[in-house]
């Protein structure tokens, strides 16, 4: 069960784009009103202050009580503990840094909870999502086997990311606990991760396959191009989803070793996952040698992809083992094998980002 779906208290949101923003509410994991979308004005710091006055305003009129606090996700760089948003290039107004979460909090006179947007999908799917419909799916079938930690991965424009242990949000002294964009990118180590993890990435792999230097093309033109749907180069196509699957896989992998979670996979490049999957968890599951000839998974726990009816069947059927406790008479269950869980959200990014703001804001007001 999600933990706060019957929990009465209300909570503004806002979807925070370039063009746009999308004011809205909602109560025990439910939105309730109806979305307003106002013009962001990225290039007026006046003008965008006012709009977000004016669509907060807007909603909290329609409400049946008042809200308990406002909580989004903001692009950064920012400190987000303090609500201060820093130099963006979608929103030129607010360089020299914008303490934006103290502005709304003096006007609504409310508290403010801002974050990035990889950690609020990480913690919408660890409370309201993926975690508690995995954990109930097993409990239902007898097993003793519960997550508690998540690694929350979007693709999109970049690589996004956040982790959540034991249902707390994994933020750091930095604001940048988790952030996996900077990895070492496998392929060019040199690079970060996300010059092979993004947008870009899928246009510029393409085109070097096919040795033009089309930049108008887009992800979803590369993917119909793979599908065949669009006249281009098939193999190039799939290679360029492929080898964002595999420099994603090592990044995760290394993630996944000291979180030790589910991984949960969102954003819209994931619309190929058919071409990015084989790759991603190919990679997961590589091994590593040592010196002397010896072996080792990459990871100490079997990936199960629960996207595949046959390797989730891995999953919900474990074997236990009765020992016998020594001089006792009595006996204790005993799981030899270790698993771990990859799937693609099923919220959708930006309701789990919403839901992740709604239960973030609940967790920092408390009961």
């Amino acid at each position: 069960m999600s933990v706060y779906s019957d929990d009465n208290r209300i909570v503004l949101t806002l979807d925070a784009g370039g063009t746009n923003f999308v004011f809205s509410a909602i109560q025990a994991n439910n939105e309730i009103v109806s979305p307003v979308s106002l013009p962001a004005s990225p290039d007026n710091l006046q003008q965008c202050l006012q709009t977000l006055i004016k669509g907060f305003t807007h909603i909290k009129d329609q409400l049946p009580a008042p809200p308990v606090a406002i909580s989004f996700a903001f692009p950064g760089p920012a400190d987000y503990q303090k609500g201060i948003i820093g130099n963006l290039p979608n929103f030129p107004s607010f360089r020299g840094g914008v303490p934006l979460g103290p502005f709304l909090q003096e006007y609504f006179r409310i508290p403010v909870f801002i974050n990035n947007d990889g950690n609020l999908f990480a913690y919408g799917e660890a409370l309201a999502g993926a975690l508690p419909a995995l954990n109930g799916r097993l409990e239902a079938l007898g097993s003793d086997r519960v997550y508690r930690n998540l690694v929350g991965i979007t693709f999109g424009t970049g690589f996004g990311s956040g982790v959540v242990i034991n249902k707390r949000l994994l933020t750091g002294d930095n604001d940048c606990a988790g952030d996996i964009w900077v990895f070492r990118n496998k392929l060019y180590p040199g690079k970060i991760a996300e010059e092979s993890v993004s947008i870009r990435a899928i246009i510029r792999v393409y085109n070097e396959f096919t040795e033009v230097n089309d930049h108008t093309l887009t992800p979803r033109d590369i993917f119909y191009i793979a599908e065949g749907r669009k006249e281009g180069d098939k193999q190039a196509a799939v290679e360029s989803f492929a080898r964002f699957g595999e420099v994603a896989g090592d990044a995760i992998a290394h993630m996944l070793t000291f979180t030790d979670g589910i991984v949960v996979l969102g954003g819209g490049i994931m619309g190929a996952a058919k071409y990015i999957m084989p790759s991603l968890v190919n990679e997961m599951r590589s091994s590593l040698g040592t010196f002397g000839g010896d072996t080792f998974p990459r990871l100490q726990m079997e990936v199960i992809d629960t996207d595949q009816d046959t390797e989730m069947e891995g999953l919900l059927t474990d074997q236990n083992i009765q020992l016998p406790i020594p001089l006792s008479g009595k006996t204790v269950s005993f799981n030899p094998t270790k698993k771990t869980a990859i799937m693609k959200s099923t919220l959708g990014t930006s309701r789990a980002i919403s839901l992740g703001a709604y239960s973030y804001a609940l967790s920092m007001l408390g009961n």
